[in-house]
């Protein structure tokens, strides 16, 4: 007959309880459990907690446990006595069972779920929201193909059908790019972690198209500055400062709205001249940034006692500038695409400009109408730009424009 046996093998507190498997001369196992005890509370004869021990609660609970364990382990044992080979890793797996991998999820959506857990501390929550909104697109894709998406099936065809969908929703072609890359990307991940995924993968491309950049010129800049206290109110006159410094520091309205005079601090150049620098932070890559700060940011700033003009919120900044630029007469026809709020879509044709205006477009002005006059270098650390690439499609620089650039050196 089997019998079962508790005993602990160190003096040191905490010591660990094991557990001993006897079966005549044909069976003495032995493993550890996951249950501790101090030596000093341990009936060795009883193979239990002493008495003036059980008096505490948890003590108690661990002797309960200890009963049960021995209950269990002598059941399990009767049943797999002559069916499965009974040995020390037989107990060990009883005591510690293995855990089972977690399988992740094959179907596209549910997956992404998975893969905002893995990077929720990783990147930023602009970066989830990124996520959500693709996961929410998928599934209305799938409501309108009645169908499902399973990672295995993310090939070729289902991009080009992707692609079809989301241009007769009116989804611009580098968003859809966008998105096609994404779902690359958590493919990608699902494939690291096991999923299968389908040999086409790879190949899928998603193409980003040149575009209508549209920026504020010099000239129009200056038509800006230019416009007198009484044709615009109050909130006018704010944004319209906000919209100069962002002209003139090229940064993301992320960033510059939160410029302080408290981030300003002044250092000597070369010539020993001291010069306004400021440091922030950017919201969205997270990177401590210094550059330093242009003259007529400077004017601006006397205005407000040498402070920056007073908070105001993204929404209401859009709304303002475009209002700000219409008072400056930036009327030119300029092809572009502009929400329809009728159609609910977007719509590409020709608009007065001032129509297109919105808060990227003073990172915008600024990389273009310096590209050329500041080392490209030095305008790309002002921007973030990480390639020379990226910087000369955001400004829709061709290979013909940097060609006649270079006409001026031969």
């Amino acid at each position: 007959m089997a019998s079962i046996y508790l005993l602990l093998q160190s003096k040191k507190n905490p010591a660990v309880i094991y557990v001993r498997l006897r079966d005549g001369r044909t069976l003495d196992i032995k493993a550890k459990t996951n249950y501790h005890i101090d030596p000093s509370n341990w009936d060795e004869a009883e193979q239990r907690p002493t008495k003036k021990a059980l008096k505490d609660i948890d003590i108690a609970n661990l002797d309960t446990d200890l009963t049960t364990l021995k209950n269990d382990l002598l059941k399990e044992y009767n049943r797999s006595k002559g069916v499965k080979i009974v040995d020390a890793q037989w107990l060990k797996n009883f005591v510690n069972p293995p855990q089972q991998e977690k399988k992740h999820p094959d179907k596209l959506v549910d997956y992404i779920d998975t893969f905002i857990e893995f990077k929720r501390r990783d990147v930023k929550n602009t970066t989830i929201v990124k996520c959500n909104v693709i996961k929410h697109l998928l599934q209305r894709y799938q409501e309108h193909t009645k169908s499902i998406l399973y990672i295995r099936d993310i090939d070729t065809k289902f991009k080009m059908d992707f692609e079809k969908y989301c241009i007769s929703v009116g989804y611009a072609p580098n968003t859809t790019a966008r998105n096609i890359r994404f779902i690359k990307t958590f493919c990608r991940h699902a494939k690291s972690n096991g999923v299968e995924t389908h040999h086409q993968l790879d190949s899928i491309k998603a193409k980003y198209y040149k575009v209508d950049n549209i920026y504020l010129t010099e000239s129009e800049i200056e038509s800006i500055e230019n416009l007198t206290s009484d044709k615009l109110t109050d909130g006018l006159v704010n944004a319209r400062d906000w919209l100069l410094i962002s002209c003139f520091c090229g940064q993301r309205v992320s960033d510059f709205l939160r410029f302080d005079k408290s981030m300003i601090r002044y250092e000597k150049n070369k010539a020993g001249l001291m010069k306004p620098l400021i440091e922030f932070t950017q919201v969205k890559t997270d990177k401590i940034m210094t550059i330093p700060i242009h003259s007529k940011i400077i004017e601006i700033m006397k205005k407000y006692e040498g402070n920056f003009p007073r908070k105001i919120s993204d929404q209401k900044y859009n709304e303002h500038i475009k209002k700000v630029c219409k008072k400056a007469d930036i009327t030119e026809p300029t092809h572009g695409v502009k929400f329809n709020h009728e159609l609910k879509c977007k719509v590409e044709k020709d608009y007065q400009k001032w129509e297109l205006v919105s808060s990227h477009i003073g990172r915008r002005s600024f990389a273009t109408n310096n590209y050329g006059k500041i080392p490209t270098s030095f305008l790309m650390y002002i921007t973030g730009h990480t390639t020379e690439s990226m910087f000369l499609t955001y400004i829709g620089k061709s290979n013909k424009d940097i060609a006649m650039e270079l006409t001026n050196y031969f």
